[in-house]
């Protein structure tokens, strides 16, 4: 199975930290992952790989938005209709916390909040082959 290519399935991990630095070096030591900047966005964020296959990213706080949110792990699933997605999620209770937005070179994503309260994000990829 794709993740990236397998509507529903998780696919991408994210982590929001107030201390990018001490965190590559921890989960790199603890993991032994690898890391290295991405180049299609305007500000500093780092890839996470491990054995050659990318799967997660590291990112300051400060590209939030908002002062008040803690350092967290945040999940991607993927859908194939981001636009029909998200009018489910609404329709089921959902609030919506980011509406569609793009990411250069891989695809849009929105967040969500379920009824229940938990934050989870989903992602339709375009990314060129």
């Amino acid at each position: 199975m794709n993740p990236f290519a397998t509507n529903g399935a998780f696919s991408w991990f994210e982590l929001m930290t107030s201390d990018v630095e001490g965190a590559k070096k921890f989960y790199g030591e603890l993991f032994g992952w690898n890391f290295k900047k991405a180049d299609n966005v305007d500000f500093d964020y780092n890839v996470v790989s491990l054995n050659g296959q990318e799967m997660a990213g590291i990112m300051d706080l400060k590209h939030c938005g908002d002062e008040k949110i803690p350092p967290h792990w945040g999940s991607y699933i993927t859908v194939r209709d981001i636009k029909s997605t998200l009018g489910k999620a609404k329709e089921l209770g959902a609030n919506v916390l980011v509406d569609i937005t793009a990411i250069p070179k891989v695809g849009d994503f929105a967040v969500i909040q379920d009824p229940q309260g938990a934050v989870i994000s989903m992602i339709e990829y375009k990314m060129e082959s």
